[in-house]
């Protein structure tokens, strides 16, 4: 959605047209007499507060017409002004941090239990935390004749990164270790070949044993009961010669964003195969239940959701 939509003038202005007769009939609803004009369609009213980045990348023009012509209103929340004093909104969708910005969403979400907001601060802060969303995922135990999911052998550290290899000893975690940032807000991680190296890394994290999975892994968005699956690129197969050749801390900035994508990739068709459906909609049934989110596109709920060997190749 980032990128630049080309499309003919003639496409363009029938579907302005039909933007505006879709507007006017919300607009001017008709009255239904004996057989005459059908009910008025109703507006769902998405009331946003996004970042620049974000606004620019997700609401593209083309997207803003189709959200028209299916009943859905998309308004921009002035930051600037009280939230209560705008509006009516049927959906408050927001991607904003910052405790001042929480504070306004409870007090905007007690004053207005009828409107939905994507998502409740407090359900945002559990899927942050990789701590907390690891554990939801690995409490749920969930293997079924389709598959089984988990999660790595991990480790959280919060302080002194000079303790960092003795407790990666004590757990039992082997070579290379995964690093991420404890707070999920970005796609950045680090790869650690050697244990001396483990000690420049910066905590908070977590600390995961690196699986090999192909050098691909599957992204899962949940929207209510709706399920997008998409294929990236992530960090290639380590093999064991690589490992004894190699040292130092690897930083990797940007693994699993939509740049990275892989569904027009050539690949493997062992790698390229999705997770079964049935699998990914029990998962998406359980940790909407865990997690109380809606809408985990914007929470980033990334799985890795191969059945994989932890042997390193030679």
């Amino acid at each position: 959605m980032g990128g630049e939509i080309a499309y003919s003038k003639e496409t363009e202005k029938g579907e302005v047209e039909e933007g505006k007769m879709a507007a006017a009939q919300w607009k001017y609803p008709a009255t239904s007499v004996g057989g005459g004009f059908p009910p008025a369609r109703k507006v769902v009213v998405v009331g946003y507060a996004l970042t620049s980045k974000k606004v620019k990348s997700f609401l593209q023009p083309k997207f803003e017409r189709l959200a028209r012509k299916k009943g859905i209103l998309l308004v921009a929340i002035d930051q600037n002004r009280p939230l209560s004093d705008q509006g009516p909104f049927d959906i408050v969708l927001h991607k904003l941090s910052g405790k001042e910005w929480r504070q306004v969403l409870e007090d905007y979400r007690n004053a207005h239990p009828e409107v939905t907001v994507l998502d409740p601060p407090d359900a945002i802060q559990q899927v942050h935390n990789r701590q907390s969303m690891l554990q939801d995922v690995a409490d749920l135990n969930l293997s079924d004749p389709y598959g089984k999911v988990g999660v790595p052998k991990q480790l959280v550290i919060k302080t002194d990164p000079s303790s960092i290899p003795d407790a990666v000893n004590k757990a039992g975690l082997r070579l290379p270790i995964v690093a991420k940032p404890l707070i999920a807000k970005l796609h950045e991680l680090s790869l650690a070949y050697d244990e001396f190296s483990l000690q420049k890394l910066e905590p908070p994290l977590v600390l995961q044993e690196f699986i090999n999975h192909g050098g691909v892994l599957f992204k899962v968005y949940i929207v209510g009961e709706a399920i997008k699956v998409v294929r990236r690129f992530s960090l290639p197969d380590v093999s064991k010669r690589e490992l004894s050749r190699n040292a130092g801390v690897y930083r990797f900035p940007r693994v699993s964003c939509a740049a990275a994508s892989a569904d027009e990739a050539d690949l493997d068709p062992c790698i390229a195969e999705l997770p079964p459906r049935p699998l990914l909609e029990r998962l998406a049934r359980e940790l909407r239940r865990r997690l109380v989110c809606l809408l985990y596109a914007l929470t980033y709920v990334c799985l890795c959701l191969r059945t994989i060997s932890n042997r390193l190749p030679d």
